[in-house]
């Protein structure tokens, strides 16, 4: 296995622990690693108690017992060493007990997320490979690709009769209405949130030729979707995808979708019950996807433009999803930096475009020092949390750290 032997150390830690404090963030990443940790973890009888976070600082971790940290910790240098993390974020941590893919050499932009990593853990703690769907479900919310560590986790999921290949429509909804009302990913300038025209298209879909398939609705489709619109999201439109035989929603793009909108709208647990195989809360999960999604399209409507690739929202739980838009999905040929603020902080979130070659880790971390907060991240997706009032001297900042 890839990452062995940070694994195998790992592994038999948590076998030897009496109890676990897991702390997972609140992303479909996040969700989907711990709750495969904690099926694995009660598989072989360790109690944990999980907690879903939106960050994670050093001094809100507990140093009475073992704390495993999912999806966010490396980062952190000050961790005290005796701390658990599998993460895929680019690492500060020396602790021993650290497994992440950076560390192996392994791109943790795009071949392996967290819940990838956490797989490979379970693996060590007996025989989970039945959760391969799971590992599947933090690629597909981190836009990654199905290559190396990914590729493999894949085929073994498919060997083992857990996961098959399947060809869809990506945008997620139980309706094709929704699909498209409800479309973030790919997002759909000129569709997406337009009820009349979502209701138009799907209104004049022949119901007996599957989405994929149907030339004609995909062509009204591409020419109603507005000219800013960039060529990868509407290559997005269709692709080949996964169905995971053993989770509650079997469509992988959606069960992604789900569960990330459930946690970034404060329902983890509802999230990870949903992860750990409880099919009882699917219609409120539904539900709450729904809203979540409105609240990004809302939020995209209502963008604040500041200066080219500077933008400002008002809600803070959708920043991040309308940066991954306004740099993915709509044409831009430089980074994108999202703010947020409140009386006491800002929270910035940054991502460069395809074909943008920049270290968003080492700008977003060298600009937030400098103002006296802190960031960093991927190359390519960073965040930033800097005090209220200093975006201006932090825009000033990263300028020079690009140019550095």
């Amino acid at each position: 296995m890839p990452l062995t032997p940070s694994t195998e150390l790992l592994a038999q830690h948590l076998k030897s622990a009496g109890f676990v404090e897991v702390y997972a963030h609140h992303d479909v990443d996040g969700i989907a690693a711990a709750s495969l940790l904690c099926t694995a973890l009660s598989r072989i009888q360790v109690p944990f108690h999980l907690h879903i976070r939106s960050t994670i600082r050093t001094e809100m971790i507990p140093t009475d017992c073992p704390v495993l940290l999912c999806d966010f910790g490396s980062s952190l240098s000050d961790l005290p060493s005796s701390v658990m993390v599998i993460d895929h974020h680019i690492p500060s941590f020396t602790g021993e007990f650290h497994v992440n893919p950076r560390l192996y050499g392994i791109d943790g932009d795009r071949e392996l997320s967290t819940s990838g990593a956490a797989y490979y853990v379970a693996r060590e703690l007996g025989d989970n490979r039945d959760c391969a769907g799971l590992a599947v479900l933090g690629a597909i919310g981190d836009r990654q690709e199905f290559r190396g560590a990914n590729r493999e986790i894949v085929n073994e999921g498919i060997g083992n009769g857990v996961i098959s290949t399947k060809p869809g429509f990506m945008p997620t909804g139980r309706t094709l209405y929704d699909s498209l009302f409800l479309a973030t990913d790919p997002y759909l300038p000129g569709i997406s949130g337009t009820e009349s025209v979502c209701r138009d298209l799907a209104g004049n879909k022949d119901p007996d030729i599957s989405q994929q398939e149907d030339s004609l609705f995909l062509s009204r489709l591409v020419l109603g979707v507005n000219d800013e619109a960039s060529a990868e999201a509407l290559q997005r439109l269709v692709a080949d995808s996964y169905h995971l035989e053993r989770e509650v929603i079997p469509w992988a793009p959606a069960m992604a979708a789900v569960i990330d909108a459930c946690g970034k709208s404060g329902h983890g647990g509802l999230a990870v019950s949903l992860c750990m195989g409880d099919p009882a809360g699917i219609e409120e999960a539904w539900s709450l996807f729904s809203a979540f999604r409105q609240r990004i399209i809302s939020g995209m409507d209502s963008t604040e433009q500041i200066e080219p690739g500077w933008y400002r929202v008002d809600d803070l739980a959708v920043a991040s999803d309308i940066a991954d838009l306004l740099s993915t999905d709509l044409t831009q040929s430089s980074p994108v930096f999202v703010i947020t603020e409140d009386d006491d902080f800002c929270s910035v979130s940054a991502r460069t475009p395809p074909g943008c070659d920049l270290n968003l880790d080492r700008i977003v971390r060298t600009a937030a020092t400098a103002v006296g907060g802190s960031g960093g991240g991927h190359i390519r997706r960073a965040g930033a949390t800097i005090p209220a009032g200093k975006d201006v001297l932090f825009r000033q900042a990263v300028i020079e750290a690009i140019s550095a």
